[in-house]
């Protein structure tokens, strides 16, 4: 959520940053906006301090028996206490109308962010490792796992529909092992909390972390109670539950509606958790394998900063990330978004992109944003300073630390043998009891 103050002192500023996303100017409109709900809150004192005033003339024209005057009076203040409410409905309502123009417009991306349409435009940041070379053509890993008979996409398709997956044995525990793994590392080397959160959150949770209103489709809801057709929409949107997309919505709204010391910041936390995407605007795309599913598992990296600490905390969890996949040994890049693939949410964006040699291409793995004070705004969250004790916005950042369904991929077809087994790697195996190899059985 923007600053309506900042855009009325800058508002060339603001429609410039909107450009570089690939957006028209909205500067004026909301400005325009923002005078109504203005002049609709000057009504509304000017009414109430002429009710007040009148209240109190009126015990003065009692006192000195001018009946005629008092009685004008009381029904002036009494045709303001029937207009007065009148007035603060249209306040509100204009108050909305902004605030429902703001919610839809993204974050600005920071000046040192690279200019671009699209994901052509994103630029190399460094690279980790090499590609490995192989005396065999490498499978992708929905070719591995059904020859290894512990990946059932046709099974889970039965229980569910597309986009789901049945791991079995070894695979089911590789997974499991791999989001251990992270979470042991994040929280005993890189001082992350660990949180268990829930998973189903109400609508302003959502709203918070820039699910909503944009992206509302992409989202899967529960509805508690009977569902009738007769309810109104507004009000099942009212009882709904909203299931996490990922663990940065709980996360990050930890801290909503409240005010932290500043001694307690970076608020660093991670958390292993089940994510549900609806893929709306997904359709035909990475159909076959676990690239993209309804339901996955990512390990995910909130922190909540000073503005002054909000640049080096994003590269530090970046690094963070990063370190999981270098203990992997799994060949990576870093690239920075353009301002054109940037989140809707965020400031800068790295993605860390794993190498597949199944499928002879980078995948994105991870994504580490830092969203300044733009969530923190619509969570109302906020910290007090040592000095000066003044209340302040929060900066917020989020990371994954990292998805596990695409580590997964990515351990899969690295370490694949010419038989079709998978090498365990090193640093997972004693999360495997000792297993040193994926087999089929």
């Amino acid at each position: 959520m923007h600053d309506i103050k900042w855009i009325r002192d800058n508002p060339d500023a603001f429609d410039g940053a909107l450009k570089r996303r690939g957006l028209a100017p909205e500067s004026a409109r909301l400005i325009a906006l923002d005078e109504k709900r203005r002049a609709a809150i000057v009504k509304v004192e000017q009414a109430q301090a002429r009710r007040n005033a009148a209240s109190k003339e009126i015990g003065e024209a009692k006192k000195t028996k001018d009946d005629a005057k008092a009685q004008e009076l009381m029904i002036e203040v009494a045709n303001l206490k029937v207009s007065i409410p009148e007035m603060e409905a249209e306040e509100k309502r204009l108050s909305g109308e902004l605030d429902a123009a703001l919610a839809t417009i993204p974050n600005l991306p920071l000046a040192e962010v690279p200019d671009g349409a699209d994901e052509k435009g994103n630029v190399e940041h460094h690279k980790f490792g090499k590609r490995r070379d192989y005396a065999f053509a490498p499978k992708q890993h929905f070719e591995l796992g059904e020859a290894l008979d512990q990946m059932d996409f046709e099974t889970a398709a039965k229980l569910s529909g597309a986009r789901f997956v049945v791991l079995k044995r070894g695979l089911a525990r590789l997974e499991r092992a791999l989001g251990q793994f992270m979470l042991d590392l994040h929280t005993t080397e890189h001082g992350y909390a660990e949180v268990a959160p829930p998973l189903l959150v109400r609508n302003e949770v959502m709203f918070g972390t820039a699910q909503l209103p944009k992206f509302e489709d992409d989202q899967f809801w529960a509805v508690r109670g009977e569902l009738l057709a007769s309810v109104e929409e507004s009000r099942l949107k009212s009882e709904r539950l909203g299931l996490i997309p990922t663990a940065e919505v709980s996360l990050t709204n930890l801290v909503r509606e409240a005010i932290v010391e500043e001694d307690a910041l970076p608020m660093r936390l991670t958390a292993c958790t089940p994510c549900f995407r609806a893929e709306a605007g997904a359709a035909g795309k990475d159909t076959r394998g676990m690239i993209r599913q309804h339901q996955f598992t990512k390990v995910e990296l909130v922190s909540i900063t000073t503005p002054e600490q909000s640049k080096d905390e994003h590269e530090r969890m970046l690094s963070c990330a990063e370190e999981v996949l270098r203990r992997l040994d799994l060949h990576y890049r870093v690239v920075t978004l353009c301002t054109g693939d940037m989140g809707f949410a965020s400031e800068k964006t790295y993605d860390i992109e794993v190498w597949l040699p199944g499928q002879n291409m980078f995948r994105e793995i991870s994504s580490c944003s830092v969203c300044g004070e733009f969530q923190a705004r619509r969570m109302a969250a906020r910290y007090r300073t040592k000095e000066g004790r003044a209340v302040r916005h929060v900066h917020t950042l989020n990371g994954s630390g990292v998805a596990v369904g695409r580590a997964l991929i990515a351990v899969m077809e690295t370490y694949q043998q010419a038989d079709g087994s998978i090498v365990v790697p090193e640093v997972l195996q004693s999360y495997m009891s000792g297993m040193k190899t994926i087999e089929k059985q």
